[in-house]
């Protein structure tokens, strides 16, 4: 895979870092996902992992009363999220801070909710699962967005773009095993409608190249980019049916057990 140039990441940020969200969802699919979470406990201790700019964060500040800790790796949408959370008075529960999913410095078990919208694919499903089990205390809850296959045989065009950047994408049952081998207990899940990938992320989208077109008529390289860019909305719109963004709501056991049948840390059997 050839890596972009620094050219095309400059335009690129240009486009997506004005966007409301970063990908798939809304808050319609975000109360879904919460509604789930049945026996949430009342002031959650709730971690937004690959938050972006924290249009979710923002959603899950104001349908809960708990405390949110957002972490993502780039520092402008952390920088913009802090900057969100001020102007709407939720610095006293919303911190957001710059850091690395594979390599997180909070304790186990600290965490009544774990939350990340289409952001665990980019260390590894299952690595990130195993990481969210560790975080959530026993009956914690694990919510999260995955893509994944819904037809066999996606023209090559969709082909090259997951395999550009998510090779190891499965299908809807490959993902549930995954959770199930992570031990936890699949609570539900639902299939983001077509209006999740549009109303906050596509239609943004295709309104900010159209600026940046204007910005950089003289410029080849720059709307060589935003064609590039723009070529994402266009394959969604052709050929949604092949692929789909699934919400999986899960659950960490109260006696939960490893795969060698350990029980976990905390919950010894006498």
């Amino acid at each position: 895979m050839n890596e972009p140039s620094a050219r095309f990441r400059e335009i690129f940020f240009k486009v997506c870092e004005g966007l409301p969200r970063q990908g798939p969802g809304n808050r319609a699919c975000a109360a879904r996902a919460l509604g789930l979470c049945r026996e949430l406990q009342e002031r959650p201790a709730i971690l937004d992992l690959g938050c972006g700019v924290g249009e979710q964060t923002v959603h899950l500040a104001e349908m809960t009363s708990g405390s949110i800790l957002a972490i993502d790796s780039h520092r402008p949408s952390i920088d913009r999220l802090q900057a969100t959370a001020a102007e709407r008075g939720l610095t006293q529960r919303v911190s957001a801070v710059v850091g690395d999913m594979a390599r997180l410095e909070q304790q186990p078990e600290s965490f009544d909710l774990v939350w990340s919208e289409g952001a665990l694919y980019s260390i590894g499903l299952r690595k990130a699962l195993q990481i969210c089990h560790g975080l959530l205390r026993p009956g914690g809850y694990l919510a999260f967005t995955d893509a994944v296959w819904r037809k066999d045989n996606p023209p090559p065009v969709v082909k090259a773009a997951f395999d550009s950047d998510y090779p190891t994408m499965g299908t809807l049952d490959d993902d549930m095993a995954a959770i199930r081998d992570s031990g936890f207990e699949l609570v539900g899940h639902f299939t983001l409608p077509d209006e999740a990938w549009w109303s906050d992320f596509y239609t943004p989208m295709e309104t900010r190249i159209a600026e940046l077109r204007d910005k950089y008529a003289d410029d080849a390289e720059a709307l060589a980019a935003l064609d590039r860019i723009a070529e994402e909305p266009e394959m969604h719109r052709r050929h949604s049916e092949y692929y789909a963004y699934e919400f999986f709501v899960a659950r960490r056991p109260f006696h939960s057990r490893d795969r060698r049948g350990v029980p976990s840390r905390g919950h010894a059997e006498t």
